[in-house]
């Protein structure tokens, strides 16, 4: 994803996973869509591509837009540029030529509620004051502003206390009186019995409610725990050595960790695994095999609490060596990328909800609706998902239009009813080991 540093240095940073893709520094080819070459300088040293900026202003490439790279051959790499698109600017509002202003205006008023309504008057043109008419004008100036504000309080005393004209007439001490009486309102409201509690455990929902909210400290623990957010199986072979193992069939591995210098030492260090880390502070550098920081297994503990983690999107962070905080930061971008798309769905969702059920919708007007903040390729994948089976709210009409279903709350009331169905029906194996049918 192209940045704004990148757009103005002519330059593309190269994250974690990009390792394997640009292996040596040096010079070389990248060739785009059209068939045109350019020549970068790849920069290991300061992971990043430079020279790009010939192929920025060629493809008219703006912020967040994307590159997708392939490799052809050593130092030759085919680019493809993916445009966001971006929703046509809403029309602007036409001014008028003469200014207006907003001005509160008491519509209806009762002792314990006064409805205000907002609506724009013209303001007077400014004449100039003559110097024999400045004292005059001086003098009304506070007449003027009182009788400005002297209808507020009348509307609201009028229709509140009726009988207060009628008690003028009376004794000093009975006029004071109505205006006190109508000011002190004592509202209260009936106490409600508080629900309730029952006794069975109560259930939870979503994953952070099924994680703890504190990290564990002891180094078996965490790995058990990063396990068991990924979908690794851990393997205790003692003497301070332990294995993450991936089941995944054809895609398996397992990752084997020393958690302390002497454990490479010992011979449960040469069992089988694909690859190999000791487990070390940030700020050291053991020699031997690569390291896996302790900050580094925290953040990937917190990380796959945010957002589901598997063993194939780590694959390549292992495979690339060493686990540091610079690999979770790559991390955290992927886990952001997640939550991102879990909050554009929860935004589409919310923008349906402003329209009844059996009501017309196109994509048109829901970018306008979004904002830039979602593209058309984004909008419609999720417009599809939304037509298909669970949730089947939306019917695909021509011309980019859909139909609503059902409104948005009773599509979740259902949608939560058929979780909970399904739930009560799944059966938790027996057993740990995977099958790969």
């Amino acid at each position: 994803m192209i940045t704004r540093p990148c757009l103005q240095e002519g330059s593309l940073s190269l994250l974690k996973y990009l390792e394997s893709t640009f292996p040596t520094s040096g010079p070389a080819v990248f060739v785009d869509d059209r068939g045109d070459e350019h020549a970068v300088q790849i920069d290991r040293e300061r992971m990043e591509v430079r020279g790009l900026g010939a192929l920025y202003h060629a493809q008219n490439l703006n912020v967040n837009d994307v590159l997708m790279i392939t490799s052809l051959s050593p130092s030759r790499y085919q680019v493809e540029a993916i445009v966001k698109p971006h929703a046509p600017p809403l029309p602007q509002r036409r001014e008028n030529g003469t200014p207006t202003e907003t001005r509160r205006v008491v519509v209806s008023s009762t002792p314990h509620v006064r409805e205000i309504r907002m609506q724009e008057v013209r303001v007077p043109p400014v004449t100039p004051v003559r110097p024999g008419e400045a004292t005059e004008a001086g003098d009304a100036r506070p007449e003027t502003g009182r009788a400005e504000t002297a209808p507020s309080p009348v509307t609201r005393a009028e229709p509140v206390r009726p009988e207060a004209s009628a008690g003028r007439a009376g004794p000093e001490p009975e006029r004071k009186a109505a205006p006190q009486a109508s000011r002190r309102v004592d509202v209260r409201f009936p106490e409600t019995a508080p629900l309730p509690t029952p006794n069975g455990p109560q259930p939870t929902a979503g994953r952070a409610a099924r994680t703890s909210t504190t990290l564990p400290t002891g180094v078996d623990d965490q790995l058990s725990e990063l396990a068991r957010l990924t979908g690794y199986h851990t393997d205790d072979l003692g003497s301070g050595v332990m294995r993450l193992k991936a089941d995944l069939g054809a895609h398996a591995y397992s990752v084997m960790i020393a958690s302390t210098p002497a454990a490479v030492q010992t011979p449960a260090w040469q069992a089988v695994a694909d690859y190999r880390l000791q487990l070390c502070g940030e700020s050291e550098r053991p020699d031997g095999p690569p390291r896996l920081t302790r900050e580094a297994l925290s953040a990937l503990i917190e990380h796959a609490r945010l957002a589901p983690l598997s063993p194939v999107d780590l694959r390549g962070y292992w495979k690339a060596g060493s686990m540091d905080m610079e690999s979770a930061a790559s991390i955290s971008e992927l886990v952001s990328a997640y939550i991102a798309q879990r909050g554009t769905f929860s935004s589409v969702l919310l923008a349906l909800a402003q329209q009844p059920a059996n009501s017309v919708t196109t994509v048109q007007r829901l970018a306008e609706r979004l904002g830039s903040g979602v593209n058309f390729a984004e909008l419609g994948s999720i417009l599809e998902t939304l037509s298909r089976a669970p949730f089947q709210a939306l019917q695909p009409l021509p011309g980019g239009q859909y139909l609503l279903r059902v409104g948005v709350g009773d599509l979740l009331t259902d949608l939560a009813d058929y979780a909970d169905g399904v739930r009560r029906r799944v059966r938790v194996p027996a057993r740990r080991d995977q099958v790969v049918v």
